[in-house]
């Protein structure tokens, strides 16, 4: 199989994405939330694409031209003005993990929540015992910054998650004064 590529999602996507989810649905249970049965269909998809979020996905030539979805990076709950954040969420197809798809898919995010949306700042969290994840933010440039107690109710329980971040730049956010320094212009 080829090597994935990725690229931005389409609202075209919809179809593709819904089949990948469906076909991890059962791998990624422990990772992610209780789930809709219209979440697993096109429409379902077609929804979220269209939702705000910004998404990136790992794809891979199928049969007859088709596009298969083997991964995903989304920025969501994107605040502009002095906050300039996102959350972040990934995920890779079972048949694909261990071989840095996470890991580019991650950065890909981050590059275009700074180049692109112009964020200072990008979050994720993980269930306390998926390392794996937490290496692929580690090697992203996230720090952990702290642990939430019963944060999201994932697999019939509240999971506590680790929660890291990344800051992107230190540059003040478009259209905002630069401070100035009590020293005059030595800042």
């Amino acid at each position: 199989m080829a090597d994935p590529r990725i690229r931005p999602a389409a609202p075209e996507d919809a179809t593709a994405l819904a089949a990948a989810l469906a076909r991890n649905r059962a791998y990624m249970k422990n990772r992610e939330p209780h789930r809709s049965e219209r979440y697993f269909t096109a429409e379902g998809q077609a929804e979220r694409l269209a939702d705000g979020g910004v998404r990136f996905l790992a794809v891979v030539p199928g049969p007859v031209g088709e596009t298969v979805v083997v991964g995903a990076a989304t920025l969501s709950g994107i605040a502009l003005g002095p906050f300039r954040s996102a959350s972040l969420g990934y995920w890779v197809d079972r048949g694909h993990t261990g071989r840095g798809l996470a890991t580019a898919l991650v950065g890909e995010a981050c590059r275009a929540a700074r180049e692109e949306l112009g964020l200072h700042r990008v979050e994720a969290g993980t269930v306390l015992d998926n390392h794996a994840s937490q290496r692929v933010l580690d090697k992203n440039g996230f720090i952990r910054f702290g642990t939430a107690p019963r944060y999201l109710h994932i697999d019939g329980e509240w999971r506590d998650h680790h929660l890291f971040q990344r800051l992107l730049h230190d540059d003040p956010p478009p259209g905002f004064p630069a401070a100035e320094s009590p020293y005059g212009d030595l800042a």
